[in-house]
């Protein structure tokens, strides 16, 4: 009896479907058919437009954009609370105790090494961009203030804070862990292709291998692409902005598609090296690099007050963060829907990338511990980045030091204006143009090997035309985007990351459903091998 309904059930999620089974191979190349050519098409299609068209592809990013916040902001932000109560849900349910590769399997990789890797692929090239210039938003009522609190005021300042982590926190990396648990756990414990159909086998049975499992992975390489795209091209216009800063070069479009192209170059040979000896130790490097300068700013800035910013940026995200995630009767529509709204749908849009990418790296540890890790440990980090990096341009603003006394002008340059009043300021600039150029690589060599394995079937090691091909492709639409954007660039990149994000957002609700499913399934099986050895049956 006991052996019977074990083989039931690790039967219910035996499937005769190999890895690559469907894979056509020119060349050499392992090319899924047809969720390559289908990604690919419609990509070129984009970029060819977008070059051709640019004032008509202005136009309709922008009102995509708008569409898209106007009739689905509740979306994104009902989503964005479920994910987040879904993932503390699994921490202390009995299915937190389930290992990632089975009872015996370990880790791949080093605590340190793992964390460096989640941290950098998931959020680095933003971090960059927005610690300065958020909170300085805020306090200046650039775009909106959150919670219509009162700008250039103290208290304000300190709303501003709590909600710059708002959208830095939990809800990001919650989004990011449904992903990479579901992937993870459907392709080391179900043997299953690391991919993102894999994970509504569930729900969808066999179908998940054809047309179904066709659109859910093309919809997350389209979300994937141009959710990396647009931290390409806000990365493209900060490091041209320091160029411009340090260096005194023009910060114009030519500018940044050449810095793209230099750097998506440096992406190429980093994924073409693999993940040990490529995004490994350039996101080691770079984490190394964002802890010397978040120490310099520390211990060098105005210590006393950036210690202080640092707690009141824990202290008032947790006090903000109900309202904030409120979406019914919202006075501050302008704010929410510029910033909040716009962050939801563009972490949506990464984390098919740094979902899967997190999978690859976390086999061997329990879900309980995966997901304490993934939502509390970058949590911590970034209320230390922010604090120290947001305070700072704060203390700055708040006594009339400097350019960002009067407010953001141009973001791309807010950093840097707060770096050029704190001693060696030559020096830390041409560091944070450094650190956004290894983001920026890290970024888009981790996207490039996850799209490889999406548009490979599953396979983990495509061939190495394959790689440079996504890579490329990342480039030129970031390219595309700043191109068709013209003077509003930003609004591009943007709608880009937001119209992608929407359709997404319907795909990861539903794997919530079918993640818990097979999480059920699992701990079934574990029960049931429990019994079957308790009475000498295995």
């Amino acid at each position: 009896m006991i052996l019977a309904k074990l083989k039931e059930l690790r039967d219910r999620y035996d499937t005769d479907f190999e890895i690559g089974q469907d894979n056509i191979r020119p060349m050499g190349m392992e090319l899924h058919n047809p969720v390559f050519f289908v990604s690919a098409a419609l990509i070129i299609l984009f970029v060819i437009g977008t070059l051709l068209f640019p004032g008509k592809a202005s136009t309709l990013l922008g009102g995509a954009k708008t569409w898209t916040i106007e009739n689905f902001d509740w979306l994104f932000m009902a989503s964005g609370n479920i994910f987040v109560l879904f993932c503390l849900a699994l921490i202390f349910l009995p299915v937190g105790k389930i290992r990632l590769g089975g009872k015996d399997a370990t880790p791949d990789f080093s605590t340190t090494s793992w964390f460096a890797m989640l941290f950098a692929a998931g959020m680095g090239i933003g971090l960059m961009f927005w610690s300065v210039a958020e909170p300085v938003a805020y306090y200046t009522n650039w775009y909106g203030t959150p919670l219509n609190a009162e700008p250039r005021t103290l208290e304000g300042a300190k709303t501003g804070m709590g909600a710059t982590m708002f959208h830095w926190g939990v809800h990001p990396w919650a989004i990011y862990a449904v992903v990479a648990l579901s992937l993870a756990f459907f392709s080391f414990n179900k043997g299953m292709p690391l991919t993102i159909r894999s994970a509504f086998y569930p729900l969808l049975g066999e179908r998940v291998w054809g047309w179904p499992g066709h659109v859910i992975d093309t919809l997350a390489v389209l979300a994937t692409i141009f959710g990396l795209a647009t931290s390409l091209g806000l990365g493209a216009k900060q490091a041209a902005g320091g160029l411009n800063f340090l260096f005194d070069i023009p910060n114009e479009i030519i500018t940044q598609i050449a810095i793209i192209i230099v750097v998506t170059g440096i992406a190429i040979v980093s994924v073409v090296r693999g993940v040990d000896g490529g995004v490994k130790l350039l996101s080691n490097f770079n984490m190394g690099l964002a802890l010397l300068l978040l120490l310099f700013i520390i211990f060098v800035g105005p210590t006393l007050a950036v210690l202080g910013w640092i707690g009141l940026t824990g202290l008032h995200y947790i006090e903000n963060i109900l309202p904030l995630s409120n979406w019914i009767n919202r006075e501050d529509q302008t704010w929410l829907h510029g910033w909040t709204v716009f962050y939801w749908a563009w972490w949506i849009s990464w984390s098919p990338f740094v979902g899967m990418f997190i999978a690859r790296i976390s086999k061997g540890r329990t879900i309980r511990e995966f997901l304490t890790a993934v939502l509390i440990v970058p949590c911590l980090v970034t209320i230390i980045w922010m604090g120290a990096f947001g305070g700072t341009a704060l203390e700055q603003s708040m006594n009339g030091i400097g350019e960002l006394a009067q407010g953001i002008d141009d973001v791309a340059l807010a950093m840097f204006h707060m770096l050029d009043h704190l001693p060696l300021a030559s020096i830390t600039s041409f560091l944070g143009i450094l650190l956004v150029l290894t983001f920026f690589v890290t970024s888009s060599d981790s996207g490039s090997l996850v799209i490889d394995s999406i548009t490979a079937g599953g396979k983990v090691d495509a061939p190495v035309p394959q790689r440079v091909f996504w890579a490329s492709m990342e480039g030129l639409i970031a390219c595309a985007l700043l191109f068709g954007g013209g003077k509003k660039a930003l609004d591009a990149l943007q709608a880009g990351a937001i119209s992608t994000g929407l359709p997404f957002t319907f795909v990861l609700l539903l794997m919530c459903i079918s993640l818990y499913k097979g999480l059920k399934h699992e701990l079934l099986i574990n029960k049931y091998e429990k019994k079957a050895i308790q009475e000498n049956l295995l």
